[in-house]
């Protein structure tokens, strides 16, 4: 990171610039950027780190000088305000999607290992007996204000299907959807950034990307990862009497609502962005520790909603304790208030039929398991002897919230069941 010393005149700037090379500081005399308001048309540029001694050295000369950043101020802009839903909360209603998907073929193709059938979080192909590849893609509209952190978040919830088949990243495409006018294009380079630091986080690299025009603008990932071809966790594979576990509380969804009717505090907001922004990989690796052979992360439909995915895959029944459900703070007041998103009520009316809800389950409790989140957490089904040993896996690893929130159960006359 760069820094620009300013001056009243050339001749303190010529004076600065021998005392600073004389003391070893390396920089370098330039025109000083129109975006900043200066008497003098020359300044020095160097690194952030060599700042404070350059001042000091400065000082001792009798010379004022004023300390700026060479970064232009990044325009005003709340991405907010450009959408009614963001993040996962924009996803196609799922009871749609599958019926859209109803008429899709069937892959018979040797080399699928996980495909459409078993709505697990990514694809999974063959390459040989040591190899597959982790195939998956998201994208959304805007989820908070700052284009830094929309980036961030979109790049985690991509990345998460990776972690959540079990898998490492390998790389990763921009997928960008950008107005051509309207918002300034450095929001888009702030997107990009967000994106590429989390990419690089999940040890993976950008390879490239994809643009179109489009209003209101979207971002994600078409991301590639790897997996032994044995390692591979479905949705598919859990058994009865096994323990489930949570790795993030719920809430996402109701704080972005809360955010955007401003009725959510400060400090609980944040909380939420903090949690979006935390990656999986340590989850995803914990799970191959401990040989987890089926989880999936919790976005758009909800904790219930790919909580039915698994139910119905491996074929079992899935009991979540309400009690046990971890929440971010102030979201249980913010259901109280109203501040519902509508991903919600599609969500309640994809899982209603295969749901029993205990009738004296609180409406909040309801909601919370409902709530669309954007990149959730990872709900895995775990032996029971080894729960408490991965529960502190977990915790230890940054997902303080992490605890187990139910069990599965042998096939039962419906596929969940909230207490």
């Amino acid at each position: 990171m760069k820094i620009l010393l300013l001056f009243r005149n050339t001749r303190e700037v010529i004076k600065a610039e021998e005392a600073c090379r004389s003391a070893g500081l390396p920089l370098q005399v330039i025109a000083t950027p129109k975006h900043i308001s200066s008497e003098c048309g020359m300044c020095l540029q160097l690194d952030r780190v060599d700042g404070d001694q350059a001042l000091s050295l400065i000082k001792k000369m009798g010379i004022v000088a004023q300390l700026h950043d060479e970064k232009p101020p990044m325009p005003a802009f709340d991405l907010l305000t450009t959408v009614e839903y963001g993040g996962c909360s924009a996803k196609l209603p799922p009871d749609l999607l599958a019926e859209a998907l109803g008429c899709f073929p069937a892959n018979s193709d040797p080399r699928l290992l996980v495909g459409l059938d078993t709505c697990d979080d990514a694809g999974v192909i063959k390459i040989n007996d040591d190899l597959a590849l982790i195939e998956t893609t998201d994208f959304f509209p805007p989820v908070c204000s700052d284009a830094f952190e929309f980036g961030q978040i979109a790049a985690a919830n991509a990345l998460s299907d990776v972690f959540a088949m079990g898998g490492r990243v390998l790389s990763a495409m921009n997928l960008v959807m950008f107005p051509a006018t309207g918002i300034p294009l450095e929001i888009l380079g702030e997107i990009l950034r967000g994106g590429l630091e989390k990419v690089v986080e999940a040890g993976g690299i950008i390879v490239g990307g994809h643009t179109i025009a489009d209003s209101p603008p979207k971002y994600g990932l078409a991301v590639t990862g790897t997996v032994h071809p044995d390692r591979v966790i479905t949705n598919a594979k859990g058994r009865p009497g096994q323990t489930l576990i949570l790795t993030k509380p719920l809430g996402t969804g109701v704080l972005v609502a809360g955010q955007r009717l401003g009725e959510a505090a400060p400090a609980h907001y944040q909380a939420a962005l903090a949690s979006m922004k935390q990656l999986n990989r340590a989850g995803a690796e914990i799970m191959q520790k401990y040989n987890v052979t089926c989880a999936t992360d919790i976005t758009g439909f909800g904790l219930l909603g790919h909580a039915m995915h698994i139910a119905r895959a491996s074929g079992i029944s899935l009991e979540f304790n309400a009690a046990r459900l971890p929440e971010l703070p102030g979201a249980r007041a913010l259901i109280d208030l109203g501040c519902i998103p509508g991903g919600a009520f599609r969500n309640q009316k994809y899982v209603e039929a295969e749901t029993s809800f205990d009738s004296g389950l609180l409406y909040t409790d309801r909601m919370l398991s409902l709530d669309p989140q954007t990149s959730g957490g990872l709900l895995m089904l775990v032996d029971p002897e080894l729960a408490d040993q991965v529960s502190t896996d977990l915790r230890s690893a940054g997902y303080t919230a992490a605890t187990p929130v139910g069990r599965s159960l042998p096939r039962q006359q419906k596929q969940l069941y909230l207490r």
